[in-house]
């Protein structure tokens, strides 16, 4: 199989079907390139994905309320799927620093 043939392949597939890949794609990265995938920077008190304002907070937050990872791809079309592999590993690895966060929004 060729790259053109998964690309026509990927883009036949449902919605549902492609969100459900880009999920798994975004697993792979965030397992096999662990030490690849840059940290998000810490900057103003809370982490940020590297070269935006994004939040890793947010994100989770985002994720919490209902958003699949290719819906964040969609509302943040700076993020690559890597940039979401490094959030989820950043915000597991500071599972208290994430929650405290959400805990003081919600407040």
């Amino acid at each position: 199989m060729t790259l053109t043939d998964l690309e026509s392949q990927l883009l036949a597939l449902t919605r549902p079907e492609k969100e459900h890949i880009i999920q798994l794609l975004t697993q792979s990265l965030a397992t096999t390139a662990a030490g690849e995938a840059p940290t998000p920077a810490i900057s103003s008190g809370s982490a940020k994905i590297a070269n935006t304002q994004i939040a890793v907070w947010e994100l989770v937050n985002a994720k919490q309320l209902g958003c699949s990872d290719a819906d964040l791809l969609q509302i943040y079309p700076q993020l690559t799927a890597t940039d979401l592999a490094s959030a989820w590993e950043y915000a597991n690895d500071h599972y208290d620093e994430i929650s405290l966060i959400l805990q003081e929004i919600d407040e």
